[in-house]
């Protein structure tokens, strides 16, 4: 218990592991500022891309393994608006990747059902998700606590995130984001977040503030974003997704907040004042 409150005051852990064998550096170099997000981390693949067994570590500047969940922080510098965000699946790919929540330093590994592969449909006129999608560390949405916004329990995983910006990113790119606004999805009675979010090395990241933002500079994102999230399903034969505030995006003020909360829930979990079930 000790051992966790460096880590809880300053939200950097830093947790040293095995060594490793074939390191590749991240997909992305540094941003504008002081230090890219992605130059402080690296990633490890290991197995056979495609299959059941591919896993991508994440270690720090060190080399020491890290967990995108736990120990990369979810604040920058105490900036008020600006988080790290961990890239799980880029833009215009099919392949649903998430990170093991359950399993030891919690890779980033493919969804798997019934030992197949899982893969998104493409829902016309898109191809694959349609934006850069992941989550921020540090954050999670506790299946036991009933939100009172939406009235359900959380999905016991962090916190999800679409950036929206011009670029196509790598899977494990872990990148400085703007939070905009948030979208409630409802996924068999579980809130599901969904934070709209620009890279701030995105070349238009200066025009957007909040969500109106987005529909300003980028008209029917949205739109499509709400069509993307309420069909993406139907093709597997479930029914369409429901959300809460009937489909409205709310705002960046309330989106901080819904981020807050999933950031106490995750200082909750590590502290072992919930119930955590299975996640490591």
């Amino acid at each position: 218990m000790l051992a966790l409150r460096p880590l809880l005051r300053t939200c950097w852990g830093r947790r040293a592991g095995s060594p490793g064998t074939v390191v590749r550096p991240g997909a992305a170099g540094a941003g504008p500022g002081p230090r890219g997000a992605m130059s402080l981390y690296r990633t490890e693949a290991r197995g056979p891309p495609r299959s059941p067994g591919f896993r991508l570590f994440f270690k720090n500047e060190a080399g020491h393994y890290i967990s995108p969940f736990h120990d990369i922080p979810l604040k920058v510098d105490s900036i008020e608006n600006l988080f790290n965000m961990v890239v799980e699946i880029p833009r215009w790919t099919n392949a649903k990747m998430e990170i093991a929540t359950e399993e030891p330093l919690n890779p980033i590994k493919p969804d798997i059902k019934d030992g197949k592969l899982r893969y998104v449909a493409n829902i016309f006129p898109h191809k694959g998700y349609i934006w850069n999608y992941g989550a921020l560390p540090q954050t999670w949405e506790d299946p036991r606590r009933k939100d009172k916004s939406t009235d359900c329990c959380g999905d016991d995983d962090p916190i999800d995130v679409c950036e929206i910006g011009s670029k196509v990113l790598s899977r494990g790119e872990v990148i400085r984001v703007k939070i905009l606004g948030v979208l409630a999805l409802i996924d068999q009675g579980e809130t599901d977040w969904k934070l709209i979010a620009i890279s701030v090395n995105d070349p238009e990241a200066s025009k957007f503030h909040d969500i109106e933002d987005v529909k300003k500079y980028k008209p029917g994102y949205l739109e499509a974003t709400l069509n993307w999230f309420r069909l993406y399903k139907v093709p597997d034969g479930k029914p369409e997704n429901q959300f809460a505030f009937n489909g409205e995006f709310k705002s960046k003020a309330f989106a901080l907040e819904v981020i807050k909360s999933t950031h106490e829930c995750w200082k909750a979990l590590l502290m072992k004042k919930c119930d955590g079930g299975a996640i490591n």
